[in-house]
């Protein structure tokens, strides 16, 4: 048997450690985990056919991942739990529909902006009323998300009977449609886009509200993680140039 030419075994070499160089590179790319909720469609929600976290959110979540060199694996959290599991260690980021605000940036460091939205007034299907604000509501029953921003603003209004909390926006609506609340205030992408899938049922968002809460969505990492927060916003600059992001949001009608 012929010996291997010395130009064949000087290529064979060098394939096998461009190889083990890319093996180790995959070796040491961090994997975090990912705090989402299962009630947030369409940016974060369960999908009962594969069993897995889905929505917008994480379709950006795994193309930062993809442009960063990092990996995600998504973690079902309350959405009033994010932050502590956050903080506590148990996450690495939080990908979810969550808005910054002065609260929340005294606890955890957030992103670049990757979507801007506000809050919808949910109201019952027959309630023609005009609400072109929330002051339009004194004095009556309405409901809020749990751990929200929107539940911090309706909070500190003082001026409804009360103020019900829900940890979750369908619950919030399925006492809407009962009549045990007179309206609710919750992400307005979130129900705009669960009443277009006919999920949502007897309720409407109030077409003449001006929301009053306007926030940016980001990624939100511990207080102080520097290398976790640049990795991120390198790989949204990315998404961003190429147009990944801008087709992710045309894809789930956002």
């Amino acid at each position: 048997m012929n010996s291997l030419s010395p130009l064949f075994r000087r290529f064979a070499l060098g394939l096998c450690m461009t190889l083990g160089a890319s093996l180790v590179h995959a070796a040491d790319a961090p994997m975090y985990k990912v705090g989402a909720t299962a009630t947030g469609s369409p940016f974060t929600f369960l999908d009962i056919k594969s069993n897995s976290i889905q929505g917008m959110m994480v379709d950006i979540a795994k193309a930062v991942g993809e442009a960063g060199g990092f990996g995600t694996q998504m973690e079902q959290t309350n959405f009033a739990a994010l932050i502590p599991s956050l903080t506590s260690g148990k996450l690495g980021f939080i990908s979810a529909g969550m808005l910054k605000t002065d609260e929340r940036a005294k606890v955890v460091d957030f992103s670049a902006p990757v979507y801007s939205y506000g809050e919808g007034l949910i109201v019952s299907a027959d309630d023609n009323t005009a609400y072109p604000d929330l002051a339009a509501l004194k004095g009556e029953v309405i409901g809020a998300q749990a751990g929200t921003a929107f539940y911090d603003l309706v909070n500190k209004m003082g001026i409804f009977k009360e103020v019900r909390t829900y940890d979750s926006i369908a619950e919030m609506v399925r006492d809407l449609s009962l009549g045990r609340i007179k309206a609710a205030v919750a992400d307005q992408p979130i129900v705009a886009y669960q009443i277009r899938q006919n999920t949502f049922k007897g309720v409407k968002l109030a077409a003449d509200y001006k929301p009053a809460k306007v926030g940016d969505v980001c990624f939100v990492v511990r207080k102080g993680d520097s290398e976790t927060l640049e990795r991120l916003n390198q790989a949204i600059d990315t998404i961003k140039a190429n147009g990944t992001l801008q087709g992710i949001v045309q894809k789930w009608g956002v």
